[in-house]
C-alpha cells in the first residue's frame, strides 16, 4: 500500500482540480496544497499515518487561513439595485395634487409621470414639490416631501 500512496494523492489532487473547475466556489482548493505535500511524504517513503495526518492538518489550517484571510479580498458587495427598487430614496416633481382622501395626485420621476401617495394622510403635496419617493406600491410613488 506505502507504494501506492504517491499515486493516491496525485488522484486526489487532479480531483480536486477537476472540481474546482467545474464549480464557481471555492470547495476544493483546500486539499490541493495537501495533497501535493502528502504526495511528497509518499514519494519519501514516509508511514501513511503521517501522510494522512499531514493531509488533514493542512487542510484544516488552509481552510482556516483562507476563509479568514481572503474574506477580506471577496468582500460581498450589495446587489445593485435594479427596476422598481433603483427608484426608491430619488427625488421625484408634483405634477398634480395629492390628495390622499380622493386617491388622486401624480408625479414625475426620471421623464415619466406616475400615481402619487403622500406617505402620511395629512401631508399636503402640491404641483412643484419635491419629494423623496419612500415607496412603491403597485405603480403609485409613496412620497415624503423633501426635508421633511
Amino acid at each position: 500500500m506505502l507504494a501506492y500512496m504517491p499515486y493516491i494523492w496525485a488522484a486526489i489532487f487532479v480531483a480536486a482540480i477537476i472540481i474546482e473547475t467545474q464549480t464557481m466556489d471555492m470547495i476544493t482548493i483546500w486539499f490541493m496544497p495537501s495533497a501535493l505535500i502528502a504526495m511528497v511524504l509518499g514519494i519519501l517513503k514516509l508511514p501513511i499515518i503521517v501522510q494522512c495526518l499531514v493531509f488533514v492538518v493542512l487542510t484544516v489550517i488552509m481552510l482556516i487561513l483562507s476563509k479568514t484571510v481572503l474574506k477580506r479580498f471577496f468582500k460581498r458587495r450589495e446587489p445593485e439595485k435594479t427596476n422598481v427598487e433603483a427608484l426608491i430614496g430619488q427625488e421625484a416633481v408634483i405634477v398634480e395634487a395629492v390628495d390622499y382622501l380622493a386617491g388622486t395626485g401624480s408625479a414625475k420621476l426620471n421623464g415619466l409621470l406616475w400615481s402619487a401617495r403622500a406617505e402620511n394622510e395629512g401631508d399636503v403635496l402640491v404641483p412643484g414639490d419635491v419629494v423623496i419617493v419612500k415607496a412603491i406600491s403597485g405603480v403609485k410613488l409613496i412620497c415624503a416631501k423633501k426635508g421633511a
